[in-house]
């Protein structure tokens, strides 16, 4: 598979390689499903080896910050680091994070920042995305860092676990 980012085009390992992983995301994102949260899953792969795992917690932390990508940047932050010493700065370079819905601009914000290498997500979000939908943080050329971006890796199990979730919401406001 070919992405092309940072105007030079890169070979992105395998569909097969990016489905693995984001298999795992849709796990983590179907916790929060069970647990009532909106069901967003991430993993963050270093080295062909997941070093963190999370789902959406929002509503069981009361915390609007608490997104699956968050909690796993900051999770592979520390893991990194614990790895890497102490003069590690908890950096995610090199690292991969699959999520199965397009990040929000906070995420994405915080993924520049921690200088995450890839961005592989399984569906848009045409109302909050911040990485080709709605906005572009992650690849903005005025900020000094760009991630490289798949998308649409097992997008249809995504979508369906979060309309399965907004339709049993809406049922039970009725």
């Amino acid at each position: 598979m070919i992405s092309f980012a940072k105007g030079i085009l890169r070979a992105m390992p395998s569909n097969s390689v990016h489905e693995t992983f984001m298999r795992e995301a849709l796990k983590e994102a179907k916790k929060a499903f069970d647990k009532g949260e909106i069901p967003v899953g991430a993993v963050v792969v270093s080295k062909s080896r997941v070093i963190a795992r999370a789902h959406n917690q929002m509503e069981m932390l009361h915390d609007p910050t608490a997104h699956a990508e968050m909690i796993a940047i900051t999770q592979a932050a520390d893991f990194l680091r614990s790895q890497g010493g102490e003069n590690h700065r908890g950096s995610l370079e090199k690292a991969s994070i699959y999520v199965t819905v397009e990040p929000c601009p906070m995420c994405a914000g915080a993924l520049v920042m921690s200088h995450c290498q890839n961005l592989i997500f399984a569906t848009k979000d045409m109302k909050a995305g911040a990485c080709g939908s709605l906005y572009n943080i992650v690849q903005d050329d005025r900020l000094n860092h760009r991630l490289n971006v798949v998308s649409g890796v097992l997008e249809i199990e995504a979508k369906f676990l979060l309309q399965e979730f907004f339709k049993n919401l809406r049922k039970e406001k009725r």
